[in-house]
């Protein structure tokens, strides 16, 4: 009982410290929360998640040793900078007639899912930390059998969800008193932001593949 309260705790202290840093899943959820509303939040965190648990999967299954090769890192870097600078432009561009009166369509409702799932999958130093610092708490919660496995990802799963809600609803509630201006304004240092990581991320890569 106690070593898996240990661990669901440990691992939500652990995933809160990295969803608490900047980064591209916290820049598109302040552009979509400004532009959707709090269950922007929710989605981005499903599409994030589901790319956490693919990846929880496959270490449980052996791919953690793939993972530490520069190779990969490098591969995972450049690609991911292409999609982040792609992000970013479209940001950008489209902040200049970005407007909070508007209604969706069915169609666009699935986009947050969209943009969890690819700013997590282009940000390498995601996937260095689960074949870090994940690797470890998984071999650790092995030890328990599937239900500390379970209780790992859980807690860290839940991290993300505490932040990137509390997040979505701070924008949201702020959003009442925001004018289009304003609005624009945060769309457009969302994107310029993503192109920065971009440029990073891109550039640690190149140094990985070289």
């Amino acid at each position: 009982m106690w070593p898996l309260v240990g661990i669901f705790v440990s691992s939500f202290v652990v995933g809160l410290s990295g969803a608490l840093m900047p980064g591209p899943v916290l820049t598109v959820t302040i552009a979509e929360a400004t532009r959707r509303g709090f269950w922007a939040g929710p989605l981005i965190v499903l599409g994030h998640g589901i790319i956490e648990l693919s990846l929880f999967i496959a270490l449980v299954l052996g791919l953690g040793g793939l993972l530490k090769h520069n190779l990969v890192f490098g591969i995972v870097g450049t690609g991911g900078a292409m999609v982040l600078i792609w992000m970013g432009v479209g940001m950008v561009r489209g902040a200049k007639k970005a407007t909070l009166k508007f209604q969706l369509d069915e169609g666009e409702r699935s986009r947050p899912v969209l943009a969890g799932l690819l700013t997590s999958v282009s940000n390498p130093y995601f996937i260095i930390w689960w074949a870090t610092i994940g690797l470890s708490y998984i071999a650790l919660s092995q030890r328990q059998g599937i239900i500390g496995l379970g209780s790992f990802y859980s807690g860290h799963i839940m991290a993300d969800v505490v932040w990137y809600f509390s997040v979505a609803a701070a924008i949201t509630v702020g959003k009442r008193i925001m004018d289009d201006r304003t609005y624009r304004w945060i769309i457009g240092l969302c994107g310029i932001l993503l192109m920065a990581l971009g440029l990073y991320f891109g550039s640690t890569g190149l140094k990985a593949l070289m």
